[in-house]
């Protein structure tokens, strides 16, 4: 059912496409262009027809896309997985040190302010 649904909201956005650029343009950004000038007696009609068909195409789209999450069988958590993958998660990495090597930073003479300063002067 989840394919039925995602099969028919790819055809539907193919003619959301087609609907969107077969629309006479009404201004806008194409009027910065231009473009108005030819649209001064435009048809009102057919734009009034294909401006309802994207819309319904548009909440067509947006239902289905809704309907389609309840459809969606995502049980199996690990579907991509790999022997690699399960190797690390059952191994445990923990810091090698050597025999004079610590976790602790190594104990040293604290600096004194003729080691700190710079030789500007």
């Amino acid at each position: 059912m989840f394919t039925l649904l995602i099969t028919i909201i790819l055809i539907l956005a193919v003619l959301l496409v087609l609907v969107i650029l077969g629309q006479n343009s009404k201004g806008g950004v194409g009027a910065a262009f231009g473009g108005s000038a030819s649209q001064i007696m435009g048809v009102t009609r057919t734009g009034n027809v294909l401006e309802k068909a994207t819309w319904f195409l548009a909440v067509s789209i947006l239902v289905l896309s809704l309907a389609s999450s309840a459809f969606y069988s995502g049980s199996q958590p690990n579907q991509f997985s790999s022997p690699n993958i399960e190797s690390a998660k059952q191994q445990v990495v923990a810091p090698a040190f050597g025999d004079n090597e610590s976790l602790l930073p190594t104990e040293s003479t604290p600096a004194t302010s003729e080691d700190t300063t710079s030789g500007g002067e």
